[in-house]
């Protein structure tokens, strides 16, 4: 079942989380309170209190695939969960907030420490802070036990408890803490993912592309594209918007004015259609002539168990293993009478 599905029976069954339905809160917090609290940091506007809003809801059970046994959707959620609870359980509709809008309701209350990221760790099955895999389905959010203490504090208490969590001090303190956190859990998970990208920087690029240099590239959590790396974009004359896909890899050849992306596979997130579509878009938009793509895998374990899935290679590709390094492979689109003959002898 769709993660929209999912939510939608559950408002089937419960009713939109609106101002006037039931529950109107979660954990005895309302709305109006959020939107209150909020305001003392200009941070009020309806997108992050209903992002608030869900992430306290400890009634939804979790959401994520072998979740840790009895959590709910408070101790953690992803971006997409945050974005259907908002769009189709709160506001009724029949989709949920664009996962790129996470720079609008989920970032500004993560700059000051009221939301933490938290990752699914698939082993233990337990949440840990940070996000020490990029671009893994199990990354989250919840929100910082110290905000929902103040969220819950009665009128009189809260504020005070607010003043003294906002101040320079205790926020740069809290967010110290917070970041030793995250270092200490990206040092103790597998960082393949990491691993994996850099392997196509330092031994694919050079090897098969020579020409190309780097141009951006999704190692870590956080601020996606560093001040560095805007210089070089809008010096090659590309902006990347929210609408944009994000490679883990985009390189540049300035001879040729042309440009290459790679994306390195771990869980998912393989050189799609949809994915070729979107960079071919950026590419028109900045005046490029020519956009190849590689998928990246660790090793031919991994693409059969992705392929014999998926099959979702774009043809016109490449794929390059890091096990079997001295080569890549292009995908081909067998031609439709070719296909054809294959479908009649039960290929």
């Amino acid at each position: 079942m769709s993660l929209e599905s999912k939510i939608r029976k559950i408002r089937e069954e419960r009713g939109s989380y609106n101002a006037d339905a039931t529950p109107s809160s979660f954990q005895g917090i309302t709305k109006d309170k959020i939107r209150e609290v909020l305001s003392r940091i200009d941070r009020a506007t309806e997108d992050m209190i209903d992002a608030v809003f869900a992430l306290l809801d400890n009634e939804t059970e979790s959401l994520y695939k072998n979740p840790p046994h009895g959590s709910k959707f408070s101790d953690g959620a992803t971006t997409a969960h945050v974005g259907a609870h908002v769009g189709i359980l709160q506001r009724g509709g029949s989709t949920k907030l664009d996962r790129e809008g996470r720079d609008y309701w989920i970032k500004p209350l993560r700059d000051i420490g009221a939301i933490i990221p938290i990752y699914l760790e698939p082993k233990s099955r337990k949440f840990v802070i940070g996000h020490p895999v990029p671009k893994s389905p199990n990354l989250g959010y919840r929100l910082a036990d110290d905000f929902v203490e103040i969220l819950k504090s009665a009128d009189g208490e809260w504020q005070k408890l607010f003043d003294k969590w906002i101040n320079e001090e205790s926020m740069r303190e809290r967010l110290r803490l917070q970041a030793d956190a995250e270092i200490l859990t990206r040092n103790n998970i597998d960082a393949s993912h990491r691993n994996l990208i850099i392997a196509c920087q330092n031994i694919y690029v050079p090897n098969f592309l020579p020409g190309y240099s780097v141009l951006f590239i999704d190692v870590e959590d956080g601020q996606r594209i560093t001040d560095e790396e805007t210089k070089a974009l809008n010096v090659a004359g590309i902006q990347l918007t929210l609408a944009d896909a994000m490679p883990d890899l985009l390189l540049i050849n300035r001879q040729t004015n042309t440009l290459w992306v790679i994306e390195a596979v771990t869980s998912d997130g393989e050189v799609d259609d949809h994915k070729v579509n979107q960079i071919l878009g950026l590419a028109r938009r900045s005046g490029k002539s020519f956009v190849g793509f590689t998928t990246a895998y660790e090793s031919w374990k991994d693409v059969a168990r992705r392929q014999g899935q998926h099959k979702n290679i774009a043809p016109n590709t490449y794929i390059w293993i890091l096990e079997d390094p001295s080569k890549h492979f292009h995908v081909e689109e067998m031609k439709a009478e070719i296909t054809a003959k294959c479908l009649e002898v039960g290929i």
